[in-house]
């Protein structure tokens, strides 16, 4: 063991005397070279054998020492990572983004739902709505027969619009409750139309019509209360709760179907829309006595 620490020392003798005359040296001669490189083969071999770790080689433009301390600086700032650290930091990173992105969007769809134009009025398109009297029960024939005029004579620029305004309503046929289809004004259509001498003769004149609504000659447009209670300012306003028209009438006579009653015939006294229910004056021996029945229970006699 004493011969390899004597070797060991020699040779790091060795090694600072060849560093040292290096820097002296403005240009290193050949026979430096090997001999520095020996030095350092030797200096190794000792440093493994007593079982130190390898001197790194030092720095051409700095002295041995400077290289070792830099070697122990950065060895020191380098400080082995947490396992699962940078891997929780990146998904707690991708769910923050994914987060901000939710909530952007969220607001981008409130914006334009608040941006959103509101409905347009069916006043507000061009022309004006004007009502025409027609047969009634004809109504859908003079609308066919006015929309082929106004393309045949080409007033589309000017005519624009023929409505037959209807609703839904409830009827009991055969003891069942049905919705069907109800013209609002029977016997009158509405035009929307640009009124001058041309789109009056072309309406006028056509087959099943009778002429305009309005005082004296010349015919009048409806207000825009008026067009907006009829037509309504959009689909979703429109389509309202089938009106019942009950197909009896007060005084009618008519016959019990169902119940304690059946195959009696009665009277109306009284129909209650809102309660679906009727007073039946039921002739019961003789003698007219008051009976409340669903409108199911009745038809007409």
């Amino acid at each position: 063991m004493s011969e390899l620490q004597d070797l060991l020392s020699e040779a790091v003798k060795e090694a600072l005397t060849g560093a040292t005359g290096e820097e002296e040296a403005e240009e290193p001669s050949e026979e430096g070279e090997p001999r520095e490189a020996e030095a350092d083969s030797q200096l190794t071999a000792a440093a493994q054998a007593l079982g130190a770790p390898s001197v790194a080689e030092p720095s051409v433009d700095a002295p041995a020492g400077a290289a070792t301390a830099d070697a122990e600086a950065a060895a020191g700032e380098i400080t082995p990572a947490e396992p699962g650290g940078e891997g929780e930091a990146a998904v707690a990173v991708a769910e923050t983004e994914v987060e901000i992105e939710a909530a952007e969007a969220l607001e981008e769809e409130e914006e334009e739902e608040e941006q959103a134009p509101s409905p347009a009025s069916p006043y507000d398109l061009p022309g004006g709505w004007y009502v025409v009297h027609s047969y009634s029960g004809y109504e859908n024939k003079v609308k066919a027969n006015l929309e082929s005029r106004i393309k045949s004579m080409h007033m589309e620029d000017r005519i624009f619009d023929v409505v037959i305004p209807m609703e839904d309503v409830v009827e009991f046929k055969g003891g069942r409750k049905v919705t069907v289809k109800k013209k609002v004004f029977p016997g009158y259509i509405l035009v929307r139309l640009y009124m001058d001498d041309d789109a009056w003769f072309v309406v006028r004149n056509t087959p099943g019509v009778t002429g305009f609504v309005g005082s004296g000659t010349k015919p009048t447009s409806l207000s825009r209360k008026e067009v907006e209670r009829i037509l309504g300012v959009s689909k979703a306003e429109r389509k309202k709760e089938p009106r019942f028209k009950p197909e009896w009438e007060v005084g009618e006579t008519v016959r019990v179907v169902e119940g304690p009653f059946a195959d009696f015939n009665g009277v109306i006294e009284d129909i209650n829309i809102d309660q679906s229910k009727v007073r039946v004056l039921v002739d019961i021996f003789g003698r007219e006595t008051p009976v409340e029945l669903n409108f199911e229970q009745i038809q007409k006699y």
